[in-house]
This record gives C-alpha cells, structure tokens and sequence, in this order.
C-alpha cells in the first residue's frame, strides 16, 4: 500500500483533494501551449499525463524516484519514462523539444539557475516551457521540503536572464478555494503560536521533515472535519488561470525561446 507524504498530496486522500485539485490545474492550464515533442520535468506519479498525452506528438517523462517510473511505465505502455536525478539534465541533446513542463519542482532544485538553463538548452528554437512553484507570499509556514521558494518578481528576474520572454501568470483561486486557504492559514498559525523560538526557520530541514509530516497531515484531517463536503467538492474549476502572478497561491510561467 503506497505511503503519501503531503508534499506529494495524493488524489486517493480526501483531506488532499484541494492541493490535488490545484496541482492538477497547471496541466489543464498548460494546454494551449503543448504541442510537438514533450518533456515533462517531476511527472510524479503521472496526475496529469492523460491530460498531457492527447496533445504532444511524443511524450518523454522523468523523475528521481523509480518505483513511480517503474508504475508508469506499467499504466502507459509504449510511453517513455525515464528515472533521472536533474540537473545536469544528461541523455538530453540541444534542442530536442518544442515543450517542456515542469510543475512543483524548481523549488526543490539547488541550482535553480543550471535547472533553466538546461531547459532553454534542451527547447527548440520557438519552444516554450510552462513551470508552475509556490507563490511565497502566500506560504503558510515553511515547507522542509522546498530549497526555497518565490515572490513572484524574482522567478521573473531569474528566467528573464535565461529566457528570450517571460509570461507570468498565476494559479488563483474563488472564494471556495480562498476560504479554504484562510481556515487553513488560521489553523497553521494556532500551531506555530507554540513555535516561540522560530524553530522552523532555524533548523535543518532534515530534522523538520517528520514533524511538518505529521502536523500537516493532522492539520488537512482536522480542515477535512471542519469543512466537510466543501472540502470534497472543490475542482481543478476553482482555481483560475490569472494574469497577475501576484494574485495567484501558484506562479505560473511560460517561458519561451525565440526562433532563429
């Protein structure tokens, strides 16, 4: 039986369906700008490669844990995963695909700038990537498992130094998605109000790790309690594709290579 940390959030748990469900909506927001040969950067455990497939005349997916890849590769057969720990970005030529996505997955990178930069590398003349990451301003807590996050004007900064342009959008959501997003910002504060010497700020991420585990496991359970059927009810539909990355609990960008 698979074992689902809540940095994964997984759409087999009620209490995830909200982070499902917006995790979900990059893919679908992504669409209009598929085409021709696809990377996917992080598939995960493949929530949207149905959605993915359809549009891309070839579909390569990489991740660093290889018993999803071994499952994928299962569930989509003939469809090429492949397990890498990235960047380098090794076995991939110059110019090998119109599109690259990559959701949740800059921030858990050490070298952010080498990750763009070997996806501009790997994109087409005219190709694009699509990548979505936390809004850092509307963060919670800190999160154990992020390198770091972004306020929306530095992950601007940094693939505009890389990218010939840069479309920031963000990942919003209704006033379903807000109210959930407030209890969830009380409840987290009534936690860290016990956090009087900063804690989560100051220790290694590794030692945070098992009990952001359970206290963010707890928290959605108490949330999923709170809210009931609100919490179920919510759809990649509730969260909208906005034009200001500021308003967006996600930022989402795409960003492009010029033709030659």
């Amino acid at each position: 039986m698979a074992t689902y940390t809540t940095e994964i959030a997984s759409d087999k748990l009620v209490s995830d369906n909200p982070i499902h469900q917006r995790l979900l909506k990059a893919y679908i927001a992504a669409k209009p700008w598929i085409k021709g040969d696809l990377l996917e950067i992080g598939c995960g455990e493949g929530r949207g490669v149905e959605t993915l497939l359809p549009l891309a005349n070839s579909y390569v997916g990489i991740d660093k844990i290889g018993e999803v890849i071994s499952d994928l590769r299962q569930r989509f057969p003939g469809v090429d995963f492949r397990q890498a720990v990235i960047p380098p970005f090794e076995g991939f030529g110059d110019e090998s695909f119109d599109t690259i996505v990559s959701f949740q997955v800059i921030e858990h990178i050490q070298d952010d700038r080498l990750f763009l930069q070997e996806i501009y590398r790997m994109l087409k003349p005219g190709g694009k990537a699509v990548i979505s990451t936390p809004n850092n301003t509307h963060t919670l807590s800190r999160n154990p498992w992020h390198i770091r996050e972004y306020v929306p004007q530095e992950l601007i900064d940094l693939a505009g130094s890389i990218f010939d342009r840069v479309e920031a959008k963000g990942i919003g959501g209704n006033e379903k998605v807000w109210s959930y997003h407030e209890a969830n910002r009380k409840s987290v504060q009534k936690i860290m109000r016990f956090d009087v010497l900063d804690l989560q700020h100051r220790l290694p991420a590794w030692i945070l790790r098992m009990p952001y585990e359970i206290l963010n496991r707890m928290n959605r359970n108490k949330l999923h309690q709170q809210q009931g059927d609100s919490v179920v009810q919510i759809t990649h539909e509730d969260y909208p594709l906005v034009e200001n990355a500021s308003e967006g609990l996600d930022l989402f960008y795409v960003l492009w290579k010029k033709e030659k």
